[in-house]
């Protein structure tokens, strides 16, 4: 009987080359993060998820795998992954592994056999076309600007990449890959990997015949999402791979879905469904995007609480009783959690960082911290292009400024700022010490130049910091079933200002208030009788006042 230890955890995401390095060639890696095991200890994290440590070219950071089996040599070795894993389980975590298998490099054995010939054992392991009238097979673009497709001479033919150009997309249908892709899993699960996030699994599927996307006015290409999203098979696939490998070990997975709906989850990850424990969902994640949706993501724009509450509140009532929820605020692709849904201001920060905590972390569903949300890290707020490094940014600001001409560098420069996955990939920032503790070398990437205020050396010797809240979030979802199991209801949902709710339990009560805005406010609501505050951003409880990112949530024993 499998258990479902992933319901009582907290995952803490470590994107690797920006965690810790060990070795001073300037690159996190495997024993950087060993070293750090007592810290993911002491804040409480149950699993540690890794973003991909496998031999790569590098095209996207690691997500454009040329072996699935061996370790990218700047992080380390297989003994010294042995190692970590070990290291991990004598710590009493696990550990979930990214499994990236919509696409692989180009520079895996499979692609490279595959692109000589229609004739090769490999050939039908990718998806190939013909040309249409002398151009691409459909007007599919990439998620990274540009066309979805690339043109090779020695078959004639096209292969579509839903990514960058080297990384081409795996063909799904055909039953000898999947076989592959099922034999890495087990190569991984044997060694004692605990569980999987699945790369964009939800894409694996395509649809029959590759029909043309819906294509926004005065767009390059049309948005392929609309039609590759959750596929005409990806049940059967999801369901065969469980059947195959995963339900023959205890492990805990979760989907990347970019663009599903409760209704997919519920498919995906049912209490009956025997796919996938969990999806990571998009809908808030995706909020502000540009109105001229040829801009897809890129805008400056503040989140509306309004569309956040509906974002967040849709998933926590869809899927309550129904399957279970993925909870995060930002990850490797996303700009840091303080920065985007509250404030980075020095004022008022940390009680926005904390705030953010008890928000999400008392929602039901697995909660993620990704590196240095736990610190409140910022923005890096970069002023020129040559500081990103990012591959989908830079193909951006080629696309849409440089070919284009349909913005202004500033404006794109802004986007970048607000929105670049750049954010999230700047080196863990541990203490004062040049370089901030990352690195004895010279960083692969700028480093915040925050970091002197903003590190983990501060944030321990300091009671009230971010990292202790943090801290007490996890203990309590350790502590509390209501906060565990709780069934969710939204309260206040037409209030400007506030994020509320109320999780039941058999016979307690949690009810959570949170004050999105800078402003003091009062409200009725936020005084609770016979309840205890069992958690807050300020010191004191002021009854029926909100002060600025001020958050607090009661605990009421209910008589039965």
């Amino acid at each position: 009987m499998k258990s479902d230890w992933f319901k009582d955890s907290v995952v803490y995401q470590i994107y690797p080359r920006s965690f810790q390095d060990s070795n001073g060639d300037g690159i996190g890696d495997l024993n950087g993060i060993r070293q750090r095991l007592p810290y993911l200890k002491k804040l409480g994290a149950d699993v540690v998820w890794l973003n991909p440590i496998y031999l790569s070219p590098d095209k996207d950071n690691g997500y454009d795998i040329a072996d699935y089996r061996r370790i990218q040599p700047a992080y380390g070795t297989l003994t010294e992954f042995d190692q970590l894993l070990a290291g991990l389980h004598q710590q009493q975590m696990k550990l979930l592994m990214d499994l990236v298998v919509n696409h692989t490099s180009d520079q895996h054995h499979w692609f490279k056999e595959s692109r000589q010939s229609k004739e090769n054992p490999y050939a039908d392991y990718y998806i190939w076309r013909d040309p249409v009238d002398g151009h691409e097979p459909n007007n599919w673009g990439s998620y990274f600007s540009g066309s979805a497709w690339t043109y090779v001479p020695e078959r004639q033919q096209y292969y579509l990449h839903l990514f960058a150009p080297g990384q081409p997309d795996l063909n799904w249908e055909n039953p000898k890959v999947r076989q592959e892709v099922y034999d890495l899993m087990r190569f991984w699960l044997d060694r004692g990997v605990d569980g999987f996030r699945m790369d964009v699994i939800n894409l694996i599927s395509k649809p029959a015949g590759l029909p043309n996307a819906p294509q926004a006015p005065g767009a390059a290409y049309g948005d392929v999402q609309q039609v590759v999203a959750d596929g005409p098979r990806l049940n059967e696939f999801l369901q065969e791979m469980n059947r195959e490998v995963l339900a023959k070990y205890d492990v805990m997975t979760v989907g990347e879905m970019p663009g599903s709906t409760p209704q997919d989850a519920i498919k995906y990850t049912g209490l009956h469904s025997h796919e996938l424990n969990m999806v990571f969902q998009f809908d808030h994640v995706s909020l502000a995007a540009n109105p001229d949706e040829k801009f897809g993501k890129w805008n400056d724009q503040p989140i509306k609480l309004a569309d956040l509450k509906k974002a967040l509140f849709r998933w926590q009532t869809e899927l309550d009783g129904k399957g279970w929820n993925s909870l995060y605020w930002n990850n490797h692709d996303q700009p840091r959690a303080v920065s985007r849904f509250a404030t980075d201001n020095s004022k008022y920060r940390v009680v926005a960082a904390k705030m953010l905590a008890t928000t999400l972390h008392f929602m039901q569903g697995t909660p993620y911290v990704y590196e240095g949300e736990e610190i409140g890290m910022t923005n890096v707020h970069f002023k020129r292009l040559d500081q990103y490094e990012d591959l989908e940014s830079l193909n951006a600001y080629q696309q849409f400024v440089e070919q284009e001409h349909a913005l202004s560098a500033k404006q794109m420069l802004n986007y970048l700022a607000k929105m670049s996955r750049d954010n999230a990939r700047t080196p863990m920032q541990w203490n004062t010490s040049e370089h901030a503790g990352f690195t004895q070398g010279q960083p692969w990437f700028d480093l915040n130049p925050n970091y002197s205020e903003i590190n983990v050396a501060q944030a321990l010797a300091d009671k009230n910091s971010v990292f202790y809240y943090y801290q007490q979030m996890i203990k309590l979802r350790h502590q509390l079933t209501v906060i565990r199991y709780g069934s969710f209801k939204p309260l206040e949902l037409a209030d400007p200002a506030v994020l509320a709710y109320q999780r039941d339990y058999q016979g307690s009560t949690l009810k959570v208030f949170s004050n999105f805005s800078a402003k003091t406010i009062k409200r009725d609501f936020a005084e609770v009788v016979n309840g205890e505050r069992l958690a807050g951003n300020y010191p004191t409880d002021q009854g029926a006042i909100l002060r600025p990112y001020e958050t607090k949530a009661y605990l009421i024993k209910n008589k039965r």
